[in-house]
């Protein structure tokens, strides 16, 4: 949001009147982030967590999260690993919330190989393993702090309409009352956003079964 056409949008949304809590993925420095859209909360991108972890050079995200404190906003880790959580965690790092994706999709070569019995899929960076999403969910509840499940359809690969009401029973039925999830959507082709707001309220309303 703090790129191309998306900080005019933004501010036009405002001027007319429009309101959202805004939740950014911090990839750049956080001044330039906060001064574009001045948002409520900020959360070192994901797959940029992930790859320090993976390099020994986590600590270079704690260094960022400390730095996005001086701004006022709320501060976050956002990643696709389980144990980059559990470190933080274990850690005691000053951050309000962490973003956690249920699929391990940053997972180098070596770790697909033990995984997988020797075998390497390719891509390895789009691969979605069914197995993934309790591990996350696990860690998710283990911590008191806010989280937000992202990927909960594995990036669009789950489109079956009765897989996809599974998929955000899974969700909410897995995470804190506290908790949230990020769904990405591009309603080019249908009405997405009303399409899973009108799923989520059935699924989450008292007469559901199953949540």
């Amino acid at each position: 949001l703090h790129r191309g056409r998306a900080p005019e949008d933004l501010e036009r949304f405002r001027a007319e009147g429009g309101q959202m809590h805004l939740i950014v993925q911090g990839d750049i420095d956080p001044e330039v982030i906060v001064k574009a859209v001045k948002p409520l909360a900020v959360y070192r991108h994901g797959q940029l967590t992930d790859t320090a972890f993976q390099e020994g050079k986590l600590a270079s995200v704690r260094e960022y999260c400390k730095k996005l404190r001086q701004f006022g906003v709320l501060v976050g880790v956002g990643t696709h690993k389980p144990e980059v959580i559990a470190t933080v965690e274990e850690e005691g790092w000053d951050v309000d919330f962490y973003a956690g994706c249920v699929y391990n999709r940053t997972r180098t070569p070596e770790e697909f190989r033990k995984l997988l019995g020797g075998e390497l899929p390719l891509p390895a960076m789009e691969v979605y393993l069914d197995r993934d999403p309790p591990r996350m969910y696990k860690v998710i509840r283990q911590t008191r702090k806010p989280c937000f499940a992202f990927k909960v359809l594995a990036a669009g690969r789950i489109e079956k309409p009765e897989a996809v009401d599974q998929a955000y029973r899974d969700a909410f039925g897995s995470i804190k009352p506290t908790d949230c999830i990020f769904v990405g959507m591009c309603p080019r082709v249908k009405d997405e956003v009303r399409d899973n707001a009108e799923r989520v309220h059935r699924i989450l309303s008292p007469s559901a079964k199953g949540v």
